[in-house]
């Protein structure tokens, strides 16, 4: 008796360890489908990516500010202004904070409207 409950038990082991890498394969098979159909999202979202400067001019924009205003107020140049938009350079942490501030929006916010 003892070989027969043996060999059934080790049945049902085997049977659930089975199951278990087929469902795991199943689970893999959907997410690379998901993955697979989410590629014109993820073109797309890399299509629409800003870079800072870009953002930094269309804040600037909105707020109906012109370069030589956000210049005078942060202390910089009209030309250091111009080349953070144009992507020529970036501005320093500290401008990038008084920026956020000038144009009454968070900086962090301001970053993630980035690549």
């Amino acid at each position: 008796m003892k070989f027969g409950l043996r060999q059934y038990s080790n049945t049902i082991v085997f049977l659930i360890i089975l199951i278990v890498v087929i469902y795991l394969f199943y689970l893999i098979i959907k997410a690379l489908r998901k993955y697979v159909k989410s590629e014109p999202v993820r073109k797309e979202k890399v299509a629409n990516a800003k870079s800072l400067g870009e953002v930094l001019k269309q804040h600037r924009v909105e707020c109906k500010m012109t370069q030589e205003f956000v210049a005078e107020t942060l202390g910089v140049s009209r030309q250091a202004v111009s080349k953070w938009e144009s992507g020529a350079s970036d501005p320093s942490t500290t401008n990038l904070m008084a920026l956020a501030k000038l144009f009454g929006v968070e900086a962090e916010d301001m970053l993630k409207e980035t690549k």
